[in-house]
């Protein structure tokens, strides 16, 4: 009988590939489970991030400091990974933080196993094509909602990018995401 960290994580993987046994094995063998109490630190700034997180439950988000006010850059939940893309892909500091929204339980897989998946399962890197292909189609349309709408659109684009939990995240963190005083998005919510 599968447990349910295998259930989730391997009907994630099945999205975008096929799942060997050995693959599931390995996997499966190199996954930790791991919980964060809302407020939670999860990465800090100015640290190399060599960690993945599959949120199982809760919500994220990554932020950075700019004249000691928290900048929102974007938000992660259930069956999402997160990590500091920069600092994880090219193994150097950056400037994101990520923290726990609400309390979160998460997968965690080291960058030295992901490096180990890729070397000995091709099908990881059809995985990886995948779900970055999905994750940088996202980050351009927010490139461009952020540079060509008003702050109305803006809004109305982000209740249907995170349709499901955008009523889970603080107004304060919406606003910061947005690019707009809070104020400005109480009155839009209005």
């Amino acid at each position: 009988m599968q447990t349910e960290k295998e259930i989730i994580l391997c009907r994630h993987f099945e999205e975008f590939i096929p799942l060997s046994e050995s693959l599931r094995k390995e996997l499966l063998d190199r996954i930790e489970c791991k919980e964060f109490r809302k407020g939670e630190l999860i990465h800090e700034s100015h640290k190399i991030c060599t960690t993945s997180y599959f949120i199982e439950k809760g919500l994220v988000r990554s932020f950075f400091l700019k004249d000691g006010k928290e900048i929102t850059e974007f938000f992660c939940c259930e069956n999402e990974w997160v990590n500091s893309p920069k600092s994880f892909m090219q193994r150097k500091v950056d400037i994101y933080a990520i923290d726990a929204i609400e309390d979160t339980k998460v997968f965690c897989l080291d960058i030295k196993d992901l490096g180990y998946l890729f070397d000995h399962f091709p099908e990881m890197e059809r995985y990886a094509r995948l779900s970055m292909g999905t994750i940088l189609g996202h980050l351009l349309e927010r490139i461009t909602i952020l540079r060509f709408t008003t702050a109305k659109e803006k809004y109305e684009h982000f209740c249907e990018v995170y349709k499901d939990v955008y009523h889970r995240i603080p107004l304060g963190m919406m606003a910061s995401y947005l690019g707009i005083a809070q104020e400005t998005l109480s009155r839009i919510r209005k």
